[in-house]
Formats: structure tokens, C-alpha cells, sequence
């Protein structure tokens, strides 16, 4: 008997890697996850979930019920891939030119869909289940496209989580971390202005080059000398872009800037600094600045109480002793961080491997692949901590 329910499960696990190399084979940019959500709604729908699509474009939630009352559980996956061309080599490889699952949302798909189904068939719990699958993590804002099309005024959540795969951590192992997790991430374009001229006589020019070099060192002195050193900052110039040919200053020239902090006073005052010190660099150097300062995602905060909660899920699933409690901090973004400002809850992560043949590749490489060995022990996550949020009131977590 026990050989069988193993087969079965087995059976099952291949289901959800088929399942999840027919996504990484197909992969879509946000808004466009159209394959993605129509396989997602339709599978849904076979289980008995009540499906709504559509929402924030491409979003599709699949609800189920259970009882007459009790709470209500958001869990979300995001469905889009990125701007990459695959270089992994695999069978199941992108067959999208320039188009790849390069950050595992193709697995984070399946493992909600592969829990979705375990659920499905369990009756024993009470209250309402809203699986949340979310286009345009990457950057375009689906989360908040989602909000404003009504997703928790349509779809009532007491709590909510969602969890991303991390290479570099082994399969498998969940790591949680209460508080400030990830960083808010801002865009910011500068074009400078000046006079051009003949690299012979620079004398007549106002150059554009040089003022750009010298805002570019300029501003590490802000993370350097005005954040607080106990606090996290990042000001990366991530392209300068001027002129064409030695012989000519040019009148024009472009930095794009990648800001970043972890929490929200940092955050303004990064901004203060950064367009305080390029306007006075420029104006020090006789050419004009023109600062386009693009908010992009906030500060990710994971209330402490649904931490402390799913952590305990954790480790009821795979051991206390796999479970890390307290991890690291990250400066990447993600907008699960608006689903939190409207909800409390969790963003936590499942250990994607160690070495590259293990899923250790980090998340948007062109040779990166999600381990399908982590669907099982991921999913269970998720099964898990429906059961112990949505039966038991004792076991609900009533907030920071």
C-alpha cells in the first residue's frame, strides 16, 4: 500500500515537471503570458476551482471553498519570463527567440499548479483558498496592475505568501526573514547637455564626457559618506553612452542609473543626494542635466507574525533543521511588495541548488534552468500551510 501511494506520487511530481518544461519551452513577457494563463485557467477549472482571468491583463486567480466560513489565504506565482536568450542547451529550451524563463517563473507555476492539485482532491480544511497567478513580475508592475483591477476587493485575503526559488542555496531548503527583505528599486535616466566640438580644441566645448565621469565617481560618495553605515544602499550606473569617434566631444551623453535601498528613508535621501550632486557636478562643468527619476518597487516587508507562522509550516515539512529562520537580505527587487502593503503576509525562498548542474546558475543567466527536483518538497510547502492556516484557528497568525 505504502509502495503504491509512492508510485502515485511519483506519477504526480513527473505530471508538474512536464508541466513546467511545456512553460520554460514556451515562455511569454509580462502582459503577454497568454499560453501561460490559458494552460493555468484550464487546469484550474478540471480540478474544480472557480477561475477568473483577466485580471491586470493576463492574471488569473482560481478560488475553492470549503465550508461556510473560516479565513482566507492568497498564495501567488508569477508566470512571465524574461528578455534573455537561452543558452542552457536543454531539450525543453526556450523555443522563443530571445525569450527564456531565466528566473524560474516557470517553476514557481507549476508548483503552485502541482499544489493546486493535492488541495483539490483534501477536503479538510474550512474557509477560501485564492491561488493568485500573477503576470508581469519582471519590472512592468503586475502586481499592482492586478491591485487596481480589484484583486483583493474581488478575491478578500486575511493573509497572503508567495515563494521564489534561490540558487546558491540547497535544493529544497526554505529560508524565511521577518522585516525589510527586499529592496525598493528606482530608474533614473540623466541626459547632459553641452557644447561639442573638435577633440583638438577642447577649449571651445563644454564636454559632456568629462562631466559624466566625474557624476559617475561622484556618486559612490553617497552610499560611501551620507547613508548610514548600518543601513543598505546601492547606486549602480549601469550604461554611459557618448560619442562616436575620438576626434569629436560630442554635445550629448546618457547614464541610466539602478537605485536601490531597504528601507524608505534611505530611499529618499538616495534621491535628495543623487539629484543634488549631478546637478551641481553639471553646473561646476558648464554643461545642463536632465534628471528622469522613474519610482519602480517598494521596499518588500514581511510581517513578522506570518513569518514566524510559515517558518513553523517549514519546518514541519522538511525538518527544523532545513528550515533557515532568520536568512540574508536581498537588494534585488519584487513586486509582491504591493501585495503586502494591502495584505500581510510572506515572501520567502526555496533553495534551488548549490552547483550548476543542481539549479546553482544564478536567476537571470542565460544558462540558467529551475530544478525540478524542488516542485516536491515546494509544493508540500504550500499544501501544508493551507492545511495548518485554514482548519485550525488557533494556529492562525493574528498579525506583527
Amino acid at each position: 500500500m505504502i509502495e503504491a501511494a509512492e508510485r502515485e506520487a511519483e506519477v504526480s511530481l513527473q505530471q508538474f515537471i512536464r508541466i513546467r518544461r511545456d512553460i520554460h519551452a514556451h515562455p511569454e513577457l509580462g502582459f503577454k503570458e497568454h499560453r501561460t494563463a490559458a494552460l493555468v485557467a484550464k487546469l484550474l477549472t478540471e480540478w474544480g476551482y472557480a477561475v477568473t482571468t483577466g485580471i491586470g491583463g493576463t492574471g488569473v486567480v482560481g478560488q475553492l471553498k470549503r465550508g461556510s466560513g473560516g479565513q482566507r489565504l492568497g498564495l501567488r506565482a508569477d508566470m512571465d519570463a524574461l528578455p534573455i536568450v537561452e543558452k542552457t542547451g536543454l531539450s525543453w529550451a526556450s523555443t522563443v527567440p530571445g525569450v527564456m524563463h531565466a528566473c524560474g517563473h516557470d517553476g514557481h507555476t507549476a508548483t503552485l499548479l502541482a499544489a493546486a492539485h493535492a488541495i483539490a482532491q483534501a477536503p479538510n480544511f474550512e474557509g477560501t483558498l485564492n491561488l493568485i497567478f500573477q503576470p508581469a513580475e519582471e519590472g512592468a508592475g503586475g502586481a499592482v496592475r492586478m491591485i487596481e483591477d480589484g484583486l483583493f476587493d474581488r478575491f478578500l485575503c486575511d493573509a497572503i505568501f508567495a515563494m521564489h526559488n534561490m540558487p546558491g542555496i540547497e535544493a529544497g531548503r526554505f529560508v524565511f526573514r521577518s522585516g525589510p527583505t527586499m529592496a525598493s528599486s528606482d530608474d533614473v535616466t540623466v541626459r547632459l547637455s553641452g557644447v561639442g566640438g573638435h577633440g583638438a580644441m577642447p577649449h571651445t566645448t563644454t564636454d559632456v564626457i568629462v562631466a559624466a565621469s566625474a557624476i559617475v565617481l561622484a556618486l559612490q560618495s553617497i552610499v560611501a559618506r551620507n547613508v548610514d553605515p548600518l543601513d543598505t544602499a546601492v547606486v549602480s550606473v549601469g550604461a554611459l553612452n557618448a560619442g562616436r569617434a575620438g576626434n569629436v566631444i560630442p554635445d550629448t551623453a546618457m547614464l541610466e542609473l539602478s537605485v536601490r535601498a531597504l528601507n524608505s528613508e534611505v530611499r529618499a535621501l538616495l534621491r535628495r543626494r543623487i539629484v543634488s550632486l549631478i546637478q551641481s557636478q553639471a553646473q561646476s562643468l558648464g554643461v545642463e542635466a536632465q534628471i528622469d527619476w522613474r519610482p519602480g518597487y517598494d521596499v518588500l516587508v514581511n510581517d513578522p507574525a506570518h513569518t514566524r507562522f510559515a517558518a513553523d509550516v517549514a519546518a514541519r515539512v522538511i525538518g527544523r533543521d532545513r528550515v533557515i529562520e532568520e536568512g540574508r537580505r536581498y537588494t534585488a527587487s519584487e513586486d509582491f511588495a504591493f501585495m503586502l502593503q494591502k495584505v500581510p503576509g510572506c515572501y520567502f525562498f526555496v533553495g534551488n541548488g548549490v552547483t550548476g548542474g543542481d539549479g546553482g546558475c544564478m536567476v537571470h543567466n542565460p544558462g540558467y534552468d529551475f530544478n525540478d527536483q524542488i516542485i516536491e518538497p515546494a509544493a508540500k510547502m504550500w499544501v501544508e500551510l493551507v492545511k495548518a492556516f485554514l482548519p485550525a484557528p488557533a494556529s492562525w497568525p493574528t498579525g506583527s
